[in-house]
């Protein structure tokens, strides 16, 4: 059964304080309802939150703003533009790539923009620049068809299914769902630093290029054509501003409060039971905490649309290993935003999803330093450091911890991570640059926010876990109970989970058209 429209809700009660919930209590606060959000932990951000220590600030978790024209449609639907919220920075370089030293391949600066990216690829590969050029037109083509017929379907019809533009693009979508990512760049592309500048942003989707359709090239139009962006302060400050949003609707917000169960009768969610034993009751609950969570632990079996069974045969995102590093001086090798990238790439993700899941030595990892951009994150004469290394989503890795007190296996991994940066990157003396350290693994995603295995993003973007086959974003089970967040429609990162705050607000509307809700006319 949908989300029951039997009477029109006037109270709500939203889970999680992450940008989900925050998102959806603002937009259902605009809609005239009283909200009221509850969060688990002391401060909201969910999985997008800041960690502050001896002056450094850290985001601990997305550090990519990317699709900037969503999160701009979401401001406007709240009366607001992303320019009078947030102080946003273009990236110059976009981000830097290295290769294992081994195979003596040079850095490369990464830089959005056609022209620019284009010239780069064929610098490397005589050829590349064109075959670019046409991959790039692909990609903008399907970013754009994906936003106007897919992202924002609630997919309670298949209306949108069965429009006429997407009959007409039946046979080509048909490929780009039928054959790997990875398949597509390596017909065209072979030096091995091109293959994975184009195959990485699988990352970002929580999955392996070898695994995710090749629909999903349409990621390199983001940073390729578009652009990276840093809203400075870091993106905390997105948060910040969403909590503003939702606050001035009247929401209130409610943190160090967690849920012991949703309350229910007659087939209606009716409010939640919190672990102190306070009952909030609402006319819509929406659960934005670990999808898996919410069915799983808040709900008893009969009520359960995606019961234990269900997941059984789901995919996770990949696990993550974070470092948070503050270090004395400055860190020239290191752009805003830095890639390097293993020899052993498919062995790299076989790790990571493969039967004998292992941490993968030497990995392909992530660093972002802020401090290139923004001198209030870090101390003067120090740089602010977040390394994220994709890793098995298995709590069993164990626990993170503040200068070197986690578990001995996530220490340990850190510490090949920071000599690895140090060779790679030829920074020598890294490690005793070192003043300030923090881990987390995949054990504290599962004991902190709940992550079904200890997963860092939410469901993979594998074929079987896209669009219509997705997590839909109302019970099937319960009248009055809609989710939201990185494992329900539409998927994985911030603007996704923007989206899927507005199709709470679709449902409610009894709106299944395929795109946005139509934005207030500007005064």
């Amino acid at each position: 059964m949908s989300n029951e429209r039997i009477r029109t809700p006037r109270t709500a009660v939203v889970i999680g304080g992450g940008i989900s919930g925050l998102a959806t209590a603002a937009l259902l606060a605009a809609e005239g309802l009283s909200v009221r959000l509850v969060e688990a932990l002391d401060d909201v951000g969910g999985r997008a939150g800041s960690w502050d220590s001896d002056g450094f600030r850290f985001d601990t978790g997305p550090s990519w703003y990317l699709m900037p024209e969503v999160f701009e449609h979401f401001f406007t639907l709240l009366g607001t533009s992303a320019a009078a919220e947030l102080d946003l920075i273009p990236l110059d370089p976009a981000y830097r790539v290295y290769s294992d030293p081994a195979t003596e391949l040079k850095p490369l600066d990464v830089r959005s923009g056609r022209e620019a990216a284009t010239a780069l690829f064929e610098s490397v590969e005589p050829g590349a620049g064109d075959l670019l050029n046409t991959y790039l037109d692909s990609a903008q083509d399907a970013y754009q068809l994906s936003v106007s017929q897919f992202l924002y379907d609630t997919y309670e019809g298949t209306a949108g299914l069965r429009d006429p533009v997407i009959l007409r693009r039946l046979p080509q979508l048909t490929g780009l769902l039928t054959r790997s990512l990875a398949s597509r760049v390596e017909r065209d592309f072979h030096d091995p630093r091109l293959r994975q500048i184009l195959e990485y942003p699988a990352v970002f989707l929580g999955g392996s290029p070898y695994d995710l359709p090749s629909l999903y090239h349409l990621m390199s139009h983001l940073d390729l054509n578009e652009g990276v962006l840093y809203p400075r302060g870091g993106f905390i400050e997105v948060i910040r501003a969403i909590e503003r949003l939702a606050c001035a609707q009247g929401v209130e917000i409610q943190t160090g409060s967690r849920v012991a169960r949703i309350a229910t009768a007659g087939g209606r969610a009716t409010g939640v039971v919190l672990e102190n034993g306070t009952t909030i009751a609402a006319d819509l609950v929406v659960s934005t905490a670990d999808l898996h969570h919410s069915e799983t632990e808040l709900l008893p079996p009969h009520q359960q649309t995606y019961p234990e069974k269900w997941w059984a045969k789901k995919t996770p995102s990949p696990g993550a290993l974070l470092l948070m590093l503050g270090v004395e001086g400055e860190l020239p090798e290191l752009a805003h935003h830095t890639l390097l990238f293993a020899d052993a790439w498919r062995s790299n993700f076989d790790d990571i999803f493969g039967a004998n899941a292992k941490i993968p030595d030497p990995a392909s990892l992530y660093i972002c330093k802020p401090s290139a951009t923004d001198e209030g994150v870090a101390p003067a004469g120090h740089e602010n450091l977040f390394v994220l290394v994709p890793i098995p989503a298995d709590p069993e890795i164990g626990h993170g911890g503040v200068d070197g007190e986690g578990d001995p296996r996530v220490e340990a991994a850190g510490d090949a991570v920071i000599d690895q940066i140090s060779e790679w990157c030829n920074i020598p003396d890294l490690k005793d640059r070192v003043v300030l350290r923090r881990t987390v693994a995949p054990g504290d995603f599962a004991s902190n926010l709940n992550s079904w295995r200890g997963n860092s993003l939410g469901l993979a973007h594998t074929l079987g876990q896209s669009a219509i086959f997705r997590p839909r974003n109302a019970s099937r089970k319960l009248q009055g109970l809609s989710f939201a967040g990185g494992s329900a429609l539409p998927g994985i990162g911030l603007p996704m989970c923007l989206i899927s705050a507005e199709l709470v607000v679709k449902r409610l509307r009894g709106d299944r058209t395929a795109g946005p809700v139509a934005e207030p006319t500007r005064v």
